[in-house]
């Protein structure tokens, strides 16, 4: 026979203090545990939302990156051409050729400095980038030595805000525009005509090329067409798995460190749940022995004090979800090793995230607990009887 689930529940609200201690404790070890989710998280999403379903991204064969990638002009007026192409505003290809480099930019605030990335784009391929809003200026002019910058970069780099004006090679650019991207990684990015930018940056080439099929159903023969051209010399893939493929290295290794540094805290949580339930078993020796004697079996007693232990854990799970959830949406940024480049985004705390901390809680309590509920369920029943 089981004993009854308010039973627990009342002894627990019986020794207010020590609960709120240990529950806080428990609540700070998953906080962490949710913040480190959340920060591995909101750079993996960031990137993910980055790449369309509907986009095809052309790179040099055996290419990690954009960066470490090169397509010739002939090679990007080819792979225009192929009938597979969709046609875009104005009837000309829907494709983007584009160029990407990394160029070094003082921080504001006198923070140091960091790689910030440049993009070159084809002004008929725009259009490719939906999520791309202008939010204040305007778009930059084709021919035009301009630029827009990510609003992010804006915030975080000295000579990217509106109006502002910045040397690439021998000539300077003005920034008359800033965009947001729904978040992704594009915006932090600064963009400029690729006519004007691959010049002054690289040679007039281009790192990629991004087009849109007219039938989304012939991207695996197109693949198999483009990567066996020996003109070519391309490697093709679908524009969502190609940035889910580059958020994976960094965000696994947040989450490896975070869990990590989330166990040691663990450990000191885990006896703090053990002394406060060894500290109930010493002064509930009475209520045992009542227990026992009224029929309630030693198994039935160690599994009351794991579920005390347990339901002390829960409130701290709780609180450390309360603790966490401020922290959704903040912005921070980091340096994507995928192209030593800096990256802003977003903390992003999901349902599965907080069901994550919680299941946590629990087994911080059920490993605290099972202890001092297997030596209260080993008490004698002769020397609980004294203490009546």
């Amino acid at each position: 026979m089981a004993i009854p689930f308010v039973y627990n529940a009342r002894s627990v609200l019986r020794r207010p203090w020590s609960t709120l201690a240990t529950a806080v404790g428990i609540g700070l070890v998953v906080a962490i545990l949710i913040l480190a989710l959340a920060l591995a998280n909101g750079f993996q999403q960031s990137l993910v939302d980055t790449g369309s379903a509907q986009n095809v991204l052309v790179l040099r064969k055996g290419a990690d990156n954009e960066l470490t990638s090169g397509l010739g002009r002939d090679q990007v007026a080819i792979l225009k051409g192929n009938a597979a192409v969709a046609p875009g505003p104005g009837g000309r290809p829907f494709a983007t050729g584009d160029m990407v480099v990394l160029v070094n930019q003082d921080r504001k605030g006198g923070k140091g400095s960091s790689n910030v990335t440049v993009r070159g784009v084809d002004v008929e391929g725009l259009a490719l980038r939906e999520k791309v809003k202008i939010t204040e200026g305007r778009m930059f002019s084709p021919g035009a030595a301009e630029l827009v910058v990510g609003t992010r970069i804006a915030e975080r780099f000295v000579g990217f805000g509106l109006g502002d004006e910045v040397k690439f090679g021998q000539r300077p650019f003005r920034v008359v525009g800033l965009f947001e991207a729904g978040g992704t990684s594009f915006e932090s990015e600064v963009w400029g005509d690729h006519a004007v930018l691959s010049p002054e940056m690289r040679g007039g080439g281009y790192s990629s090329l991004t087009l849109r099929l007219r039938d989304p159903a012939q991207f695996a023969m197109l693949k198999k067409e483009l990567e066996a051209d020996p003109r070519l010399g391309v490697q093709v893939q679908r524009e969502d798995a190609y940035y889910a493929n580059q958020s994976q290295g960094l965000a696994t290794t947040i989450r490896a460190v975070g869990v990590f540094i989330v166990l040691i805290m663990a450990v000191g949580a885990i006896f703090a749940a053990m002394n406060t339930m060894f500290a109930a078993v010493g002064a509930r020796t009475r209520e045992i022995a009542t227990l026992l004697t009224l029929g309630f079996a030693p198994f039935a007693v160690m599994t009351s004090f794991v579920a005390e232990s347990m339901l002390v854990a829960l409130a701290g799970g709780i609180v450390g979800c309360l603790l966490a959830l401020p922290i959704n949406g903040m912005a921070t940024s980091t340096t994507n090793f995928a192209t030593f480049s800096e990256i802003a985004f977003a903390f992003r705390i999901t349902p599965t995230i907080l069901v994550s901390g919680l299941v946590f809680s629990l087994l911080l309590g059920l490993v605290g607990g099972l202890l001092p509920a297997w030596k209260a369920s080993r008490l004698p029943l002769a020397a609980a009887m004294r203490g009546l």
